[in-house]
């Protein structure tokens, strides 16, 4: 990775933008006091609501920090799959005393308005989800100073990644919470994908770009394993979901090591698009039958959800997840940072303690 890039934060430790309340500014900046670079996720809120998180975060520190965005999606969901599926989840309003939401409310998540305050405002670091930004994008950033990375779960997302111009890639395994940030969601491949050492290996190969590494990292000797794969960093979510910062609601945090819930899988049932969650009631019932339509599926279960969670129902919340759940620690946001590093400091020691292992100057 460029050392401009990687001089904003001196371990590589990225965590992970989590929509939907979790990546608030205190943990944003909990991260990155302590060395990592700590990012806001901008998707779901206005223009205006990232601006404003933005201004709480540069009063708690000064240093660097990411926001965010998601891709405006194509319009390739069938609308009589969504009506169905809204039959189906009529049940599931009722019982939580609300109503669907209109699954037709947007889709393009303010993009553009988002974008504007982010050149007019600029940031260290902008992400990109959900597909790849336009070359014309990626240049503007570049004037305003701020670098820009892009999600990419395949190789040839990566070679688009970079022909973007984009100053890093990330390689999102297969294990990560959350969406998958593929570019395009194709029905006949949403329930698979490629675990996070064998596809940073294969962008490794493919193209130049740097590499920050997600999916399902939990402790400091996975960040070492991905750096020795490739990988100039590691980002990391639901490691720092289960924080004393993180915006996540406490029955989020609480599952993660709930033994009620021992699982996580792949499902479309909240959003409509794939995306690893621990195996509640609501995945298991209406998972099979969910449309590949995403935001409107996002758009139509969002009260449901919302009104679970206020009811302390986590049985239909949607409780993202990585494969590494069980390893979370409710360590404060900073704290964590400077374990994750000490745990890479001792991985490195226990590598370089291996026999046959070049001493002395490093790996060759």
């Amino acid at each position: 990775m460029s050392s401009a890039l990687t001089d904003l934060f001196p371990y590589p430790i990225v965590q992970a933008p989590m929509a939907g309340g979790v990546s608030v500014p205190q943990l944003a900046a909990a991260v990155s006091e302590a060395g990592g670079l700590g990012f806001l996720a901008a998707g779901y809120k206005t223009a205006d609501g990232m601006y404003q998180e933005i201004k709480h975060l540069r009063g708690l520190t000064s240093r660097p920090f990411g926001v965010n965005l998601f891709l405006p999606q194509p319009e390739t969901a069938d609308p009589a799959a969504v009506d169905v599926y809204a039959h189906q989840l009529a049940g599931e309003a009722a019982w939580y005393e609300t109503e669907l939401g209109d699954p037709d409310c947007g889709r393009d998540d303010g993009y553009d308005t988002k974008l504007a305050v982010l050149l007019d405002n600029p940031v260290p670091v902008v992400s990109f989800h959900f597909g790849v930004p336009s070359r014309e994008v990626v240049d503007s950033l570049h004037r305003v100073g701020t670098f820009a990375l892009v999600g990419a779960t395949t190789v040839d997302e990566a070679r688009a990644v970079e022909q973007s111009g984009a100053d890093a890639v990330i390689a999102q395994g297969v294990e990560a919470g959350g969406h998958q940030g593929t570019h395009r969601d194709n029905p006949e491949t949403g329930g698979s994908g490629t675990g996070l050492l064998a596809l940073v290996a294969q962008v490794r190969e493919a193209v130049s770009l740097p590499i920050v590494a997600a999916g399902g990292i939990m402790r400091g000797s996975q960040i070492a394993a991905v750096l020795a794969a490739g990988a100039s960093a590691a980002q990391l979510g639901t490691a720092f979901l289960a924080t004393p910062e993180s915006g996540a609601h406490d029955l989020h945090k609480q599952a993660l090591t709930n033994p009620l819930f021992v699982r996580t899988e792949l499902t479309r049932a909240f959003s409509g698009r794939p995306a690893r969650a621990l195996v509640n009631r609501f995945l298991r019932e209406h998972g099979p039958y969910a449309p590949a339509a995403y935001p409107e599926v996002h758009h139509l279960t969002s009260p449901v959800r919302k009104a679970a969670a206020t009811a302390g129902d986590a049985q239909a919340m949607a409780l993202w997840a990585g494969q590494g759940h069980r390893m979370a620690r409710e360590l404060p946001a900073g704290q964590l940072v400077e374990v994750l590093a000490a745990e890479l400091a001792a991985a490195g020691t226990a590598l370089a303690g291996v026999s046959g292992y070049p001493t002395g100057g490093g790996a060759r």
